[in-house]
């Protein structure tokens, strides 16, 4: 025997309280990220996307909306613009 459709939530955490451990690990994320650069969190976000623009194109698009809800008057143009690097080891023509 259950609950019935629409009965009162008993126990557990509140809405909206993040979980414990997902707060720890963004902790211990993020201080990683502190300490392994010399200036702090920007200096390694900033070394990432010089080295390694692929993770950071990945970490990017985490924090970009999904959706994006507009309303336009009028023509729309769109430009998409893709930027393409060689490996470092590849010689540049």
């Amino acid at each position: 025997m259950g609950f019935g459709k629409g009965h009162k939530k008993l126990g557990g955490r509140k809405r909206g309280t993040p979980n414990k451990s997902t707060t720890e690990l963004k902790d211990a994320i993020l201080a990683a990220a502190e300490s392994a650069n010399e200036e702090g969190l920007v200096g390694y976000l900033t070394w990432l996307a010089k080295e390694e623009p692929a993770s950071f194109s990945s970490l990017l698009g985490k924090l970009l909306p999904k959706d994006v809800n507009v309303e336009v008057d009028g023509e729309l143009a769109v430009k998409i613009v893709r930027r393409y690097t060689k490996p470092k080891d590849e010689p540049v023509a």
